[in-house]
């Protein structure tokens, strides 16, 4: 009985085997590579960016991480951002005392000169097509191919420029006054439907010959005269069917352009100039805030040559001639 109460007494162990054993910790390896490829992925990013950086931006970066509080307490984009709310800084990324965003390096200016080169072949090709057209408009009406010698079409760096020049046996206006003749009126009319399917704006200008005006420079003069004949030719292009919003601008020039300078009395000095002006024309004068070089004495003088060729000459001696204003 001792021994069978010292049996019942024995501790029983219990042996658990555990299964798997070191499988147990098999995909804790593919989480630690995941974590590798990430970083490595991140790294070449980080790389990459930095090789294709400028080198300004990579100063601007780098004055910004040295000292991002002198950066933005004493201006500047920070960190070569010009969105920023704080303002101020330097001209460019490489200047440390803040930057200012700007296009930098060749590789930014030479795509922008072959586009605008590309925009002035476009702009040429459709004041070619816009020439034809006048052109063909003017010899299809038998009233303006009487007038076809006083009609000159050029192109011309700003566009377009169709010139109406007077004739001392036939004038464009009224003697000393802005008056429309008929025959004008009808040049007018005819290139202000042509115009009118054009999307360019249009700039005029009036021009006279040097001979003074009876009321003397302080009152009423050529430059009053040639502003007031531009202003009527604008009343009879929109009378031809021309949209008024196409006009942007209209001058008065009096004698300061002339087209024959041996001369500055010749009748062929009196004349209306239309500009249609194209892309860059129209870029530039908004930049300038309306300002144009359209007409210019240089760019006149530069056609003066074709000019004289294509326009009719007086068959009266010159002492014969009568301005007719």
């Amino acid at each position: 009985m001792a021994a069978q109460g010292e049996k019942a007494k024995s501790t029983i162990v219990i042996k658990r085997i555990k299964k798997g054993g070191h499988g147990s910790h098999g995909a804790a390896w593919k989480i630690a590579y995941a974590d590798f490829v990430t970083a490595m992925m991140a790294f070449f990013l980080l790389m990459w960016l930095l090789g294709s950086t400028t080198q300004g931006d990579l100063k601007g970066i780098s004055e910004y991480f040295q000292s991002p509080l002198r950066v933005s307490l004493s201006g500047g984009a920070g960190s070569g951002d010009a969105t920023t709310l704080i303002q101020g800084g330097g001209p460019s990324l490489t200047h440390s005392a803040g930057q200012v965003r700007k296009d930098d390096g060749e590789s930014r200016r030479q795509p922008s000169a072959q586009m605008r080169r590309e925009q002035e072949r476009t702009e040429r090709a459709r004041m070619e097509q816009l020439k034809r057209k006048l052109e063909a408009a003017i010899l299809e009406s038998d009233k303006l191919a009487e007038y076809r010698q006083q009609i000159r079409i050029e192109i011309t760096p700003d566009g377009l420029r169709v010139t109406i020049i007077d004739d001392h046996r036939r004038p464009m206006f009224a003697l000393g006054s802005a008056v429309v003749q008929p025959y004008m009126r009808e040049i007018l009319h005819a290139i202000g439907q042509v115009l009118n399917d054009v999307e360019s704006k249009v700039a005029l200008s009036g021009h006279t010959d040097a001979t003074p005006y009876s009321g003397g420079e302080r009152f009423y003069s050529n430059w009053e005269l040639s502003a007031d004949r531009a202003n009527a030719s604008r009343r009879e292009l929109i009378a031809g069917g021309m949209n008024a919003d196409k006009v942007v601008r209209v001058v008065g020039l009096a004698d300061s352009s002339l087209l024959v300078k041996d001369d500055p009395r010749s009748p062929l000095n009196r004349r209306i100039s239309i500009i249609v002006l194209n892309k860059i024309a129209e870029e530039r004068m908004n930049r300038a805030g309306g300002e144009i070089e359209a007409g210019t004495p240089a760019e006149v003088e530069q056609a003066l040559p074709a000019a004289g060729a294509a326009l009719p000459v007086p068959s009266t001696p010159a002492a014969a001639v009568v301005p007719a204003r």
